[in-house]
């Protein structure tokens, strides 16, 4: 029981630092909750797809770990070597803030054109599948019988996190306006990416 809450946590913990990443789908998310347009369906929309990606990745990578254990210590290294370089990149930006999560546009319109935009924003960024399919697809293949659990919690994140950009908007939205808040965000990103980054070198 202990080792199944330690991997959920840990999954967490990983999902969470990549999800935070200031991005297009993040700041979609937060002004259709500012503007509480169609925030259940945009909210819904992020987090199925996320966990259909991470058990993709979860389920795909493990896989080919268990027909070839040998593909472990490549994955590990692969794996490995993107988190250090992603946790650098982030503690670049504590030092160098790229600025705030900005929430202008123009207003959805309708239920239907949110949903098609926030479709497109989630399926048509390449930067997810590397992150949800491959990054936390090698992780959770270290973690063994466990990796399932592993993305069970990384699935939890991803809807912790849009549900409160969504329906926390109005008071996430003067929060995330504040280019210090990102700082500390990419801080904690940056020390949870190098520490299991330097993890997965560590057992490749």
């Amino acid at each position: 029981m202990t080792n199944a809450l330690t991997a959920a946590a840990a999954g967490f913990g990983t999902g969470l630092s990549l999800i935070v990443a200031i991005g297009a789908q993040n700041a979609f998310v937060l002004r259709q909750g500012i503007r509480r347009d169609a925030v259940l369906a945009v909210v819904g929309i992020c987090a199925l797809s996320d966990a259909v990606l991470i058990a993709l990745g979860v389920g795909g990578v493990g896989a080919v770990v268990v027909a070839y254990p040998q593909a472990l210590t490549a994955v590990g290294w692969v794996g490995g070597a993107f988190l250090l370089c992603y946790g650098a990149l982030a503690a670049r930006r504590v030092f160098r803030p790229q600025g705030a999560l900005r929430t202008e546009g123009e207003a959805t319109g309708s239920r239907r054109r949110a949903v098609l935009t926030c479709l497109a924003l989630t399926w048509l960024n390449p930067h997810v599948y590397l992150d949800t399919v491959f990054l936390l697809g090698s992780i959770a293949a270290h973690r063994g019988t466990l990796r399932w659990t592993f993305g069970l919690g990384a699935a939890l994140a991803s809807l912790c996190w849009f549900a409160a950009l969504g329906f926390g908007g109005r008071l996430l939205g003067r929060v995330l306006a504040r280019p210090s808040a990102w700082r500390v965000l990419d801080g904690l990103v940056a020390a949870t990416m190098i520490g299991i980054g330097g993890m997965l070198l560590g057992r490749a």
